[in-house]
């Protein structure tokens, strides 16, 4: 394809790739030159011509010399476009989620009762691109457009015809999510996160709400979860873009979630559907994952599932890593969940979700993250201190920050609680504490398979460290 096709303008250079690093640029490519918060990338357009660039993506007043200017008031909108004409075409359905919390349970969920219906499927985001033969990891919940949409359509090469990816609020202000035709996309909840980035929650969850007012296809559907305080707004969003709605949850039109127990393996749930009532046995713990199922369903049903098919596969959906994976059973009997929680209601999530299995001491290890949003670290230790009966306050990725400072602010909400910064030492003594009617729940990291402190990236899977403090 040459840059006139590509662009509209009268240039008949060969496009081979896009790039937004211009130490990546090589001969026919197309540089995003973007301003960002540490590096501004209008700096390096020289570089980028000199490396081989066609064409420059950036905003109208960027210096561009020798090669042509394509400006936008929104240069990353603009690339985005030009991207995802180059790398088409896409899979046949395309899914998207957003949310606080439980982006990477849905998408996976949805990609599993995808194959369990006989479609080739696949789930982008948090754990990576996969599918049912591989995962490959990409190290963000939602990767750089040209990565993102390089999957997208490589995934359409390998034969896989469904797929989800979590659409994340970084992802959606920096258009990092567009391109690629998405024909229902999700709504799971809304709290606070990421007030590092995002100056308040209004700008957050308008950045959530792009997907719905612009990224989803006209024509396409809004798939809700209900019992949100924020889902009447989402609805409003997506009323007034014209898309089709289905709602999930308490009292919800579409599936409605009539009553939930806790049961030994994971909980009974009898849910509505089109004037009828049925029973599920799902086989995972915790209300929160009840809703990333329906919310799921939903999506399923939005993409021409089958209620039957669906409700039989919702009953048979595996466990996601690192949301409420029990990683071990101590010898003295214990079992350790790991959980990815690392927002005060994800964590209050996560504990109400083992409460009704603990006959004992729950048991809360857990921290908080480094140049991340430091005003939930208190309320993350209320929340803990509230729910558990035993707390350890250590260390996550501390990152840039002092670990000890970390730590004593997520004290100051948790009355009670016990400080030991080595996380490895923490899980250890919590398994050392836990008698066999105890649960222990490790939060914070997940999937993760390192630590970050300072500028380095240490191993530290913290399932594994459980089987290895077990053992």
């Amino acid at each position: 394809m040459n840059l006139g096709e590509l662009a509209g303008i009268a240039n008949d250079s060969e496009v081979t790739g896009f790039a937004i690093d211009h130490r990546k640029v090589v001969r026919g490519n197309v540089f995003g030159a973007f301003r960002g918060s540490r590096f501004n990338g209008e700096d390096f357009i020289g570089e980028a011509i000199a490396n081989g660039a066609v064409a420059i993506v950036a905003s109208p007043d960027a210096k561009v010399e020798g090669v042509p200017h394509l400006a936008a008031d929104e240069p990353r909108k603009l690339f985005a476009e030009l991207a995802a004409r180059y790398y088409a075409p896409y899979p046949e359905v395309v899914v998207a989620v957003t949310g606080t919390n439980g982006k990477t349970s849905t998408v996976e969920m949805t990609r599993q009762m995808w194959r369990m219906a006989g479609h080739r499927s696949a789930s982008i985001g948090t754990l990576g691109v996969t599918t049912a033969d591989d995962q490959v990891t990409t190290g963000l919940t939602t990767p750089d457009i040209v990565t993102f949409l390089n999957n997208v359509a490589g995934l359409k090469k390998l034969g896989i015809s469904h797929v989800a990816y979590e659409a994340s609020s970084h992802g959606l202000d920096q258009y990092r999510a567009e391109g690629v035709p998405v024909r229902a996309a999700a709504f799971t909840n809304f709290s606070r996160d990421h007030l590092d980035y995002h100056p308040d929650m209004d700008a957050y969850f308008a950045a959530k709400m792009r997907l719905f007012d612009e990224v989803v296809e006209p024509g396409g559907t809004a798939v809700l979860w209900t019992a949100d305080p924020k889902s009447g707004q989402v609805i409003e969003h997506a009323m007034k873009r014209g898309l089709n709605i289905i709602t999930v949850g308490p009292d919800a039109e579409t599936i409605a979630l009539v009553s939930r127990a806790p049961t030994p393996l994971g909980q009974s749930l009898v849910i509505r559907f089109g004037g009828k009532e049925y029973k599920l046995s799902l086989p995972l713990i915790g209300a929160y994952q009840a809703a990333n199922v329906l919310v799921s369903a939903g999506l399923v049903l939005a993409t021409g599932g089958e209620w039957a098919a669906t409700l039989s596969a919702m009953g048979r959906v595996a466990p996601v890593r690192g949301r409420l994976e029990r990683a071990v059973i101590s010898r003295a009997g214990a079992p350790v969940y790991v959980d990815y929680a690392h927002t005060a209601d994800a964590l209050e999530a996560a504990i109400e979700a083992l409460r009704p299995h603990v006959e004992g001491k729950l048991i809360t290890v857990f921290g908080a993250g480094g140049d991340r949003d430091a005003g939930k670290r208190a309320p993350m230790g209320e929340v803990a201190a509230r729910l558990s009966d035993v707390v350890i306050v250590t260390d996550d990725n501390p990152r840039g920050e002092d670990p000890a400072l970390i730590r004593s602010a997520i004290m100051q909400g948790a009355s009670g609680a016990t400080e030991i910064g080595g996380r490895r030492e923490a899980i250890a003594e919590a398994i050392r504490l836990a008698g066999p009617k105890d649960i222990i729940l490790l939060a914070g990291k997940g999937h993760e398979t390192g630590q970050i402190i300072g500028n380095k990236v240490f191993p530290f899977d913290d399932a594994k460290v459980a089987r290895e403090c077990a053992a």
